[in-house]
C-alpha cells in the first residue's frame, strides 16, 4: 500500500464504512423492488388461478343440476306428473328470464329448448 492510500484511510477511517452503508442500501432498495414486483406477479396468478376455479366450480354446479334433472326427466314416463312439474317449471323459468332480459328481440336473446306441445284429450260434453 502507498504511503498516500494509507494517509487517507488513516484520515478518514469512516470513508469505507459509509461506503459500505451505502452499497448495503443500494442492494436493499433493490431487493424491495424486486420483492414489489414479485408479489404483483403472485397476486396476479393467484387471481387467475380462483376466478378458474370459481368458475369450474360454478359450471360443474350448474351442468350437474341441468343434466340429472333433464337425465331424470327423461327416464319419468310421458304422463307423470313429477315430469310435468319439471317441464312446465323449466318453461317458467325461460319465460321469466326473458321478461327480464334486457335483449330487445327474439334473434338476441338465449334459445329457448324446443318441447312438443302435447294434445290435450277432450272431454265429452255434459248431457243437460
Amino acid at each position: 500500500m502507498s504511503t498516500t492510500a494509507q494517509k487517507t484511510a488513516e484520515a478518514n477511517p469512516f470513508s469505507s464504512l459509509g461506503e459500505a452503508l451505502g452499497s448495503a442500501a443500494e442492494r436493499f432498495e433493490e431487493g424491495a423492488s424486486h420483492a414489489r414486483d414479485s408479489a404483483k406477479h403472485a397476486a396476479g396468478s393467484t387471481h387467475r388461478a380462483v376466478k378458474v376455479g370459481l368458475y369450474n366450480a360454478a359450471y360443474g354446479i350448474s351442468y350437474g343440476l341441468v343434466f340429472s334433472t333433464v337425465y331424470l326427466t327423461e327416464l319419468l314416463p310421458k304422463d307423470s306428473t313429477i315430469r310435468r312439474g319439471l317441464e312446465e317449471g323449466a318453461d317458467a323459468a325461460f319465460e321469466a328470464q326473458a321478461k327480464r332480459s334486457p335483449h330487445s328481440s327474439e334473434e338476441e336473446a338465449p334459445a329457448k329448448p324446443k318441447k312438443a306441445k302435447k294434445a290435450k284429450a277432450k272431454q265429452p260434453a255434459k248431457e243437460a
